[in-house]
């Protein structure tokens, strides 16, 4: 699939610092360097010494850059750049600097337009302006809302004969940047989130393995909103490459399940992890759902067959692989806090094990709801002491950057042999942390997380991956995301 380069965006605050950086980025095909961002800009200074192809930009602040000296200074700076030979010089689409396009009859500049806002409904009209204009490469950057969004992008490269650098910014857009030829751009853009959705140029090698998509890469992704804090792609994108398979996992922010199912048809998706919001509407929407899946009623994979959707839940399988690893669960008294789907879950797997489940929820809807599917009791909010065995958390409390939170009100007893926290960022939660200063024994969600991606993959591929590949990927993607 890929021909489209990779182009590494660089910042700093000096000029010295950014030919530093710019002569680290080894690993990709051209430079953007972003004079905009340093207090002495110079355009000699960023070509001196060049080892790679660059793009000079000086985008002012109007433009979403970060330019603050006078519009004089900033077109200064680019006619010096075109001058001294730079290979790419980025002009904003406002006109401001159509005289130094006129310069070189469109050769060596990027005409680029950012919308910040959305996807202009003219977008199409805007693109074709653009196209008539004579610069070399045409960039267009919208945001997009949707994962349909980007479809309209794809729709615009597919009838441009100039080439295009077609992005869509934000969570929605992110497989614009790593699917960049799929759709139709000559280039991607990839650096320390300089703009919205951007991913850095080491995680678009090591993770996406960008260099090695092609045509037949089998495309999979993790769908929900949000699903930016998701490490799935890391897990499921080292098990690919574990297994020498030529597939790829995105994450993907849908609007709605609507705008997933649009979107999984026009990419011929082969498969996706389901997460909230969605997993009810994946168990609706599938055309064939495996016996767990009924039983829940809501499904956390899908995977294409032929022209319909299989769905099947390894929630539950991940969720009790660690568990029966360390607790017989036969007679045992189980509290589940919280009400939501994945309690759902929960209740029905301790049932099936033969404990006893108590539903401890602020909702109480919702709770009974579950206790009727499940046969489950339902109890105060919160336990109260001596009534429970094990302690299961199913409610996103504490998950970064609220990593100081917990479920329970501060001091609350634990007094129960086994505590299972289902969110895994950070590894060790306030309530894990509490609970082993109270003596209990501890799971972490990471162990869930790991199991039912396990199980996953296996129903995907029919190859089972390596827990330890699963585990040190996630380990690592937390790792990055608690430095950003």
């Amino acid at each position: 699939m890929t021909t489209a380069k990779l182009c590494a965006t660089v910042t700093a605050g000096t000029m010295a610092e950014l030919r530093t950086r710019r002569d680290l980025m080894g690993d990709a095909d051209l430079v953007e360097l972003r004079l905009d961002s340093v207090r002495d800009p110079s355009a000699a200074a960023a070509l001196a010494g060049r080892r790679k192809p660059v793009i000079v930009t000086c985008r002012p602040q109007s433009e979403g850059g970060m330019f603050l000296g006078s519009e004089e200074e900033r077109r200064r700076i680019l006619a010096e750049a075109l001058t001294l030979g730079a290979e790419y010089v980025d002009l904003e689409w406002n006109g401001s600097c159509a005289d130094l396009m006129a310069q070189t009859s469109g050769r060596r500049i990027v005409l680029s337009h950012h919308d910040f806002e959305g996807t202009p409904a003219d977008v199409h009209d805007l693109a074709r302006a653009m196209l008539a204009s004579g610069a070399e490469i045409v960039k267009l950057a919208v945001t997009a809302h949707r994962l349909a969004d980007c479809l309209t992008l794809r729709a615009i490269g597919q009838q441009a004969g100039t080439p295009m650098v077609l992005i869509a910014m934000g969570e929605a857009g992110v497989a614009t940047r790593v699917l960049a030829s799929w759709f139709g751009s000559c280039w991607t853009y990839a650096g320390a989130n300089v703009a919205p959705g951007q991913i850095d140029v080491e995680r678009m090698h090591e993770e996406f393995r960008f260099r090695h998509l092609g045509p037949q890469t089998a495309i999979y992704g993790v769908v929900g909103k949000p699903v930016g804090h998701s490490v799935s792609p890391a897990m499921h994108n080292a098990a690919f490459q574990a297994a020498n398979l030529d597939a790829v996992y995105l994450p993907l922010a849908a609007a709605d399940f609507a705008d997933f199912m649009t979107f999984a048809k026009a990419l011929d998706l082969a498969g996706a992890s389901v997460t909230a919001p969605f997993k009810v509407q994946a168990f609706d929407r599938a055309d064939e759902c495996d016996p767990i899946s009924q039983r829940v009623q809501s499904a956390n994979t899908l995977r294409r067959a032929g022209a319909t959707w299989e769905a099947c839940n390894t929630d539950v399988t991940g969720f009790l692989t660690p568990l029966e690893s360390v607790m017989t669960l036969a007679g045992q008294r189980a509290t589940v806090l919280g009400a939501g789907g994945a309690a759902r879950s929960v209740a029905i797997a301790l049932a099936g094990a033969g404990a006893r489940v108590t539903l401890s929820a602020r909702r109480s809807a919702p709770a009974e709801a579950i206790a009727a599917l499940t046969g489950a009791a339902i109890g105060d909010f919160p336990p109260a002491p001596g009534t429970w065995d094990l302690l299961v958390n199913t409610t996103p409390v504490g998950t970064a950057p609220h990593i100081e939170q917990s479920p329970l009100p501060l001091g609350h007893p634990l007094d129960g042999r086994l505590v299972y926290d289902l969110v895994y960022n950070p590894p060790r939660t306030r309530l894990l942390r509490d609970a082993e200063h109270a003596g209990c024994g501890t799971l972490g969600g990471l162990d869930m997380l790991v199991a039912q991606a396990q199980a996953q993959f296996e129903w995907w591929t029919g190859q089972r991956p390596a827990a330890r590949v699963m585990r040190d990927a996630a380990t690592a993607r937390l790792g990055t995301m608690e430095k950003q």
